[in-house]
């Protein structure tokens, strides 16, 4: 009988360490979304330093993409993080890049457990980082909240692996399927809590793309509006095969303040370069696709190169429906509004039946939000 106590006693400690240890991974991944948008070419890592169940310091990776998110929770938890827990959303760097690896910083810490949710498939640690840790008396446990951390670093993984960003399509439909009128008059699909969360996806985005005829027919600015976060705007991407995109407008003369990339054919004429690079914007050339535009391949590989991992892909329904088509929309915030557009309208991806998301056995559904009358649902890759 003592023993089945004993025994149950255990199991029941047992339990509450795995709760306790997935509620500190989850701190951990939401302290890794803020980093979101501003760390690139860098993953946005989370950090948690937790002894004798109390959290003694919390770090997220900075900026420009240092000081990593590891350094930063210890340097929060000094010496106190000597025999105690780190849980992070990404497995530790083992190499010397601008800053030193953080495997050795966490060695040096005194940390003796490491709880990581995922390895990191960057061929610079690919698992050298835990085995760092494990050889110096570390005790290493991985994939607890694996999926969450596969998500929130879906940006870092595709560049890695795809050489590419990874893309989030956002599109707002009418309950009819429809993004706008025929004649192209400003039409509000969805609300303004919507707008807000919109505005903060782009603070989360390292780059925002658009079409020319977008820019063309509403002047945009693209930026992040939210208050407080203004700073948080992303780099401004426009598909000009021809460099059409005028220096007058809202994005020619706010590119020294928020960076514009105008991305157009390498038969673009050297004019235009000259005119929109005068006006603070950077050309970038890539070889031209068909005849309705860019090769977006082509142009996703030179922004990977960049450094972009996350692209917020913001345009019309051609540009929408191109990325659909080529199979290149890994994430689509598909937000729905209350009221019909009827006959007439745009459909939200050209000559493309949404259902080409919403019923296609290649995107399965991640999450779903309400905001009043207007809702959100996000696909992302099966």
């Amino acid at each position: 009988m003592i023993f089945r106590i004993l025994e149950d006693q255990f199991a029941q400690k047992a339990r509450e360490s795995k709760d306790a240890d997935r509620r500190f991974m989850r701190l951990a991944l939401a302290l890794g979304k803020r980093g979101q948008g501003r760390t690139w070419p860098n993953p946005a890592v989370g950090a948690v330093i937790v002894k004798d169940g109390v959290i003694i310091g919390r770090g997220w990776t900075q900026p420009g993409g240092r000081p990593h998110g590891e350094p930063e929770a210890l340097r929060r938890a000094g010496e106190a993080a000597r025999g105690a827990t780190l849980y992070v959303t990404l497995e530790p760097c083992s190499h010397f890049g601008k800053s030193p690896p953080c495997a050795d910083a966490v060695i040096a810490a005194g940390i003796t457990r490491v709880v990581a949710a995922i390895e990191d498939p960057n061929p610079e640690v690919a698992g050298q980082g835990h085995a760092r840790l494990r050889a110096a008396g570390i005790t290493v446990d991985v994939g607890l909240c694996a999926a969450e951390a596969a998500f929130d670093h879906a940006g870092h993984f595709r560049r890695i692996r795809d050489k590419r960003p990874h893309v989030i399509l956002k599109l707002a439909v009418s309950p009819d399927g429809k993004i706008g009128t025929a004649g192209g008059k400003p039409l509000a699909i969805t609300g303004e809590a919507v707008r807000n969360r919109v505005h903060l996806l782009r603070a989360q985005s390292d780059a925002i793309l658009v079409g020319i005829g977008t820019v063309l027919a509403d002047d945009p600015q693209l930026n992040c509006r939210l208050p407080g976060m203004e700073a948080r705007s992303p780099i401004r991407v426009v598909l000009d095969q021809n460099l059409r995109i005028p220096a007058a407008g809202q994005l020619g003369r706010s590119a020294r303040e928020t960076p514009l990339w105008v991305i157009g054919s390498e038969l673009a004429e050297a004019a235009a370069a000259t005119r929109l690079g005068a006006a603070g914007a950077q050309i970038i050339r890539v070889a031209p696709g068909n005849a309705s535009g860019l090769d977006l391949s082509a142009v996703l590989h030179v922004l990977a190169e960049k450094g972009i991992t996350r692209l917020m892909v913001e345009g019309g329904s051609r540009v929408a429906a191109s990325f659909v088509a080529a199979d290149l929309a890994d994430e689509i915030w598909l937000f729905r509004g209350a009221e019909e557009v009827g006959p007439g309208g745009v459909d939200a991806l050209d000559a493309l039946p949404l259902s080409k998301i919403t019923q296609s056995q290649a995107y399965k559904v991640h999450a779903s939000e309400t905001f009043g009358k207007d809702t959100l649902t996000i696909y992302e890759r099966a």
